[in-house]
C-alpha cells in the first residue's frame, strides 16, 4: 500500500476502471429502483414505474429500502467505534446521503473503503463523488468474483487483509439466486479475511408460513413482483440468512429484524436513525458477526 492516498494514483485507477457507455434506460434496474426509493435522482422513468408496481403490490417497499440503508449506516459506526479501519462494500449500489466512507471517515479520518459493483451508472457516480476522497475508491467487479475483488489493483492499493476489514453485504445477497452459488463465493471472501474482522448482513426474509402467515404471504407476493419486472430478488429463511455469517461469532442481537439491530434513541439526528413502520418489519432481516 506504498503511495497510500496518493490523488494522482486514485485518479488513475478510476480512469483504468472507467464506466462503458452501456447504461440501458429500457429496463428497470436494482441500484436505480433503490435509489428512487431513497429519494435519490439517479433514476429513469422505467425504474419509477417498477418501484411503484412493488409499493401498490405490498405497500412499504420503500421503508425496506430506507432500513436497509440505516442498518448499513448503524454497522459501519459501530464497527469504526471498535477501530476498524478499512471496509469493504459489494454491491455498494448508487451515492446518497451517508455513504460507508462517510460514516466511517466521521469516527476514523481515513478509514479506508473499498466499494464494488458492476452497474455502469454506479460507477460513474461513484467516481465522481470519491474525486477528491484519498482513501477511498470503487472498483468494477461483482460478487461472484471474489477472487477478482480481492485481487483487482484498488483493493490491493487500498485494503490489507493481514488487518481486519469490516466486509459489508447490504442487501445484495438476496438478488443471487442459488445457482450462482452466494454462499460458496460469500465463504471465499470470509476466508481470506484476518481474524477480527466482521460482516454484516441485511437479506430479505421469507417468514416460515405456519408461525407467521401474514408476512409470508407478503413476502412471497414481493418477491414476485421482483422476479416479474426485475429478474432478481429471493426472500430466504432465517436459516438460510445465518448460513451466510460462516460460522462467525453473531454480535448481539443477533440475527433479526433491521430495526431491532442497535437502534439509535428516538429523535437521533445521526445517519441511521430510521425506523421502519410495523408492516414489513419481519420480511427484511439483519446481523453483524467477528471473524475469531
Amino acid at each position: 500500500m506504498s503511495g497510500l492516498g496518493s490523488p494522482s494514483f486514485l485518479k488513475k485507477l478510476s480512469e483504468r476502471y472507467k464506466a462503458p457507455d452501456d447504461i440501458d434506460m429500457s429496463q428497470p434496474n436494482v441500484a436505480r429502483v433503490y435509489s428512487y426509493y431513497l429519494g435519490g435522482k439517479d433514476h429513469f422513468a422505467v425504474d419509477r414505474d417498477m418501484a411503484n408496481y412493488a409499493e401498490d403490490v405490498v405497500p412499504g417497499v420503500t421503508d425496506l429500502a430506507m432500513a436497509n440503508r440505516a442498518f448499513v449506516q448503524r454497522a459501519v459506526r459501530y464497527l469504526a467505534e471498535r477501530g476498524i479501519r478499512q471496509f469493504l462494500d459489494i454491491g455498494s449500489g448508487l451515492p446518497t446521503d451517508g455513504n460507508v466512507h462517510q460514516i466511517a471517515q466521521e469516527t476514523i479520518p481515513g478509514a479506508r473503503v473499498v466499494y464494488v459493483d458492476h452497474d455502469p451508472m454506479v460507477l460513474t457516480h461513484s467516481r465522481a463523488l470519491l474525486t477528491d476522497n484519498a482513501t477511498s475508491l470503487v472498483i468494477k467487479e461483482d460478487l461472484t468474483c471474489p477472487q477478482k475483488i480481492l485481487n483487482a489493483e484498488g483493493s490491493r492499493y487500498l485494503l490489507d487483509l493481514k488487518q481486519p476489514v469490516g466486509l459489508i453485504l447490504g442487501g445484495i445477497l438476496h438478488h443471487l439466486h442459488d445457482s450462482q452459488a452466494p454462499l460458496r463465493h460469500t465463504r471465499e471472501l470470509c476466508d481470506a479475511l484476518s481474524p477480527g474482522s466482521y460482516l454484516a448482513i441485511s437479506h430479505f426474509c421469507h417468514p416460515d408460513a405456519a408461525e407467521n402467515p401474514t408476512d409470508a404471504e407478503r413476502a412471497e407476493r414481493l418477491q414476485q413482483a421482483f422476479l416479474e419486472k426485475l429478474s432478481t430478488g429471493l426472500w430466504r429463511s432465517h436459516e438460510e440468512i445465518l448460513a451466510y455469517f460462516c460460522g462467525w461469532e453473531m454480535l448481539d442481537p443477533g440475527l433479526v429484524p433491521l430495526d431491532e439491530w442497535h437502534p439509535l434513541p428516538t429523535g437521533s439526528s445521526l445517519a441511521g436513525s430510521y425506523r421502519m413502520p410495523p408492516r414489513n418489519r419481519q420480511i427484511i432481516l439483519g446481523g453483524v458477526a467477528r471473524k475469531p
